[in-house]
């Protein structure tokens, strides 16, 4: 795996993350010494909903429930 210095990856990086993306990660090392390995991103599987939540469908006028009340409330109106 190719090291390459801090202050030429600087120089490089728009090359040296395409080739990271392409498969070909990289050491980006200080002083000789590694400190970050650049590698190419992974998509991951999304979380499944777990919880109260779970398998909850709102009405089809959730946005309007309720509605006039609340103005009232708002609008001190009783």
């Amino acid at each position: 795996m190719q090291q390459i210095n801090i202050h030429a990856a600087k120089t490089q990086l728009s090359a040296l993350v395409e080739k990271a993306a392409a498969g070909e990660p990289f050491i980006i090392a200080k002083s000789g010494r590694p400190l970050v390995k650049v590698v190419p991103y992974e998509e991951t599987e999304p979380v499944p909903r777990v919880g109260f939540l779970k398998g909850f469908t709102a009405p089809e006028d959730f946005d309007h429930m309720c509605q006039d009340e609340i103005i009232d409330m708002f609008e001190g109106i009783e």
